[in-house]
């Protein structure tokens, strides 16, 4: 399968899946705020049914939907190893970028955007301005052209 044809198809995916969660449940379909909505019963010790939601079936189905899409399609995943201190770190430094931002590129970048939120807006432009600046850095650093 073509790569584009299969981010069109993601993207289409992403966009129904947002739309649904939205008219379903009347909630933006931000990766982290569905993530802390999942995690926050376990962390205040409430009971594990409180745990068994509907955030927590969305958060399985990405990564089950993940693993089988690249299973049935056979994508490549040609990518390094990293340590497991640089994976942690990274992971702090997102959740601290996600508070301090009030979202995540996905809350932010396919909900916010289709609701039209200003806010939102500011926040992708500055996420893509962050992005291609470490693109254009790190490919500069590593001797080639980004």
């Amino acid at each position: 399968m073509h790569p584009f044809l299969q981010a069109t198809i993601g993207g289409v995916l992403i966009g129904l899946s947002s739309w649904l969660v939205l008219a379903a449940f009347g909630r933006v379909t931000g990766i982290s705020g569905l993530t802390m909505g999942a995690v926050q019963p376990v962390i205040e010790k409430r009971s594990l049914s409180a745990f068994v939601s509907w955030r927590a079936a969305f958060i399985a189905g990405l990564i089950l939907g993940g693993a089988w899409f690249t299973n049935v399609f056979d994508v490549s995943t040609a990518m390094p190893a990293r340590s497991p201190g640089l994976l942690i770190l990274a992971g702090v430094l997102v959740g601290y970028g996600t508070i301090r931002g009030s979202g995540c590129t996905s809350g932010h970048g396919v909900c916010g955007l289709g609701r039209r939120s200003a806010r939102s807006l500011v926040a992708v432009a500055v996420f893509m301005g962050v992005a291609m600046l470490t693109v254009t850095v790190t490919g500069l650093m590593a001797g080639g052209a980004a």
